[in-house]
């Protein structure tokens, strides 16, 4: 993961939610109300629903749900701890580290010592031989059990490279585990230990959840077994850079290494999210908390145990978010959508005939707002599963129906940056034969070089050399034809500007 315009860290460790709030206890607590009737969830083929584990009826009384003390009151989170905790363990690592952190699946900062990636993994107790390769080490994490014959969830960074692991539960009991399967796409492992008749968590529906519901977190930070935290959600949805598969829960929780892996909670007691990143610039915790839905885990978990590897669905595009603007020019109401700037060649998206300057409004009805939006949702589907979008092309609304590819046979576009803002003006040029090549245009494709900018243009972030490719959707061929579209646009256009390997659309307004 490379973040060139952050400050801040997004670390990949655990979470564990929030602050104490012990002070708040009133005698009321210790006094629950009657028990909620539990909704079962069952899962639906691609579909986002969440599968709950078959459980004993001895099991179903012990993770039952816990209530509000009232409706939109304060949880029993002393009863959640006692209920689940038990679930909930320590995983131990020890293998040969070889290779670097970029090769062990870990983002590239984490290889820099000047990184606050770096000085966070360093602080995780017992770790040590990450700066050279062929050297041992020995790490910590969580994770919980979701059935009772051994099958546990932990995060894929705290097993990758392991040589063996080890799983301590809350009542001290230890197990030698098989890691079954890691999908570093989304960042989760599932393990299995021979054992029968163990607690298992309860498991939630991440959908339900609404900014500002109180979530609990239980872990090991920095080795501090059954830690309980607090904290409520601040956002759904986040998409973080270079995590384009998951919609991230983000939460006010505090978290620390060692978090990695273990179970967030929401009020009533079933288990929506694991924890997974935090965002800091000092290593440790500053408030910023990312768990991954349950349902995400739980598809990955059923590919898992089926095959031992998880698969995931590819469209093929360099997508970027709108802004007001583009969107004016594009003749939409709202910067709504996720805007196509870079279409990779024989992927599925240009199968289906998907255009640069093209908006995914929808996937198979599901609105997409942000460019995160629709990453995630073609990242959680298979290869070869059709979806249904529905596009903003040419100031009116289009359905196109796509068959997805699969990651071996499209290649990654990195995500484009925010667009820059500004006016028009421009010299121009075509290409010759040489440039086209360079670029990888082919001959006779569309395409300005630009050889000057001044004023508006300049001050939109463009500069000499950059290549405009296409006007309002329409191809650069000529600057006769620029000119066209100009004397039929509004006072904003969007030009498609290549600049070294990368596509992205500039809004201009227009003087």
């Amino acid at each position: 993961m490379t973040i060139k315009p952050l400050n801040a860290a997004l670390l990949a460790a655990g979470l564990a939610a929030g602050s104490a709030a012990t002070a708040l206890i009133s005698p009321q607590w210790l006094n629950p109300a009657p028990a909620q009737p539990q909704t079962t969830v069952s899962a639906q083929a691609n579909s986002g629903a969440i599968a709950n584990e078959t459980s004993t009826p001895s099991q179903a009384a012990q993770t039952g749900p816990v209530p509000y003390l009232a409706a939109g009151g304060v949880p029993n989170f002393r009863a959640i701890v006692k209920q689940a905790g038990p679930a909930v363990v320590g995983v131990t690592v020890e293998g040969m580290r070889r290779a670097s952190r970029e090769e062990q699946g870990m983002p590239e900062a984490f290889s820099d010592p000047r990184s606050p990636f770096s000085q966070f993994f360093r602080g995780q107790p017992g770790q040590r031989g990450h700066e050279q390769g062929g050297q041992p080490f020995r790490g910590q994490g969580s994770g919980f059990i979701i059935s009772s014959d051994g099958l546990i969830l932990t995060n894929a960074h705290v097993v990758n490279d392991a040589k063996e692991v080890t799983i301590k539960l809350s009542d001290r009991r230890e197990f030698s585990a098989k890691v079954l399967g890691l999908d570093k796409a989304t960042d989760i492992a599932v393990l299995r230990i021979q054992a029968k008749d163990l607690p298992t968590v309860r498991l939630g529906d991440p959908r339900q959840l609404e900014v500002g519901d109180p979530v609990l977190a239980i872990g090991a930070p920095f080795g501090l077994e059954q830690t309980a935290t607090q904290g409520i959600v601040s956002a759904k949805g986040r998409s973080l850079p270079n995590d384009a598969v998951v919609p991230f829960i983000q939460t006010d929780a505090a978290v620390n290494p060692g978090n990695s892996g273990g179970p967030l909670f929401d009020g009533s007691g079933g288990v929506i999210g694991i924890n997974s990143q935090i965002y800091s610039q000092s290593g440790g915790y500053q408030g910023l908390s990312f768990a991954i839905p349950i349902n995400v885990a739980l598809k990955v978990k059923d590919q898992i145990v089926a095959t031992g590897s998880a698969q995931h669905a590819r469209l093929g595009v360099a997508v970027q978010d709108l802004t007001q603007s583009l969107a004016d020019s594009f003749g939409m109401a709202r910067p709504d959508g996720a805007l196509i700037a870079q279409i990779s060649p024989n992927s599925a998206a240009a199968k289906a005939g998907l255009k640069p300057g093209d908006v995914v409004t929808e996937v198979d009805g599901e609105p997409v707002v942000r460019s995160g939006a629709l990453s995630s949702l073609i990242g959680l589907s298979a290869p070869g599963d059709k979806v249904k979008l529905k596009i903003w092309r040419d100031h009116a609304p289009q359905t196109l129906n796509i068959v997805l590819g699969g990651a071996e046979a499209e290649a990654k576009l990195a995500s484009t940056a925010a667009a820059p803002q500004g006016r028009l003006g421009l010299a121009l040029r075509p290409l010759n034969k040489e440039e086209s090549r360079a670029l990888g245009l082919g001959t006779g494709a569309a395409g300005m070089l630009i050889e000057e900018t001044e004023g508006p243009a300049a001050r939109a972030g463009i500069n000499a050399g950059d290549v405009l490719l296409a006007i309002n959707g329409r191809p650069a061929q000529s600057t006769a034809q620029v000119r066209e579209v100009l004397a039929k646009s509004g006072n904003m256009v969007a030009l498609l500007i290549q600049r070294g390997d990368s596509k992205i659309f500039v809004p201009v307004k227009l003087g």
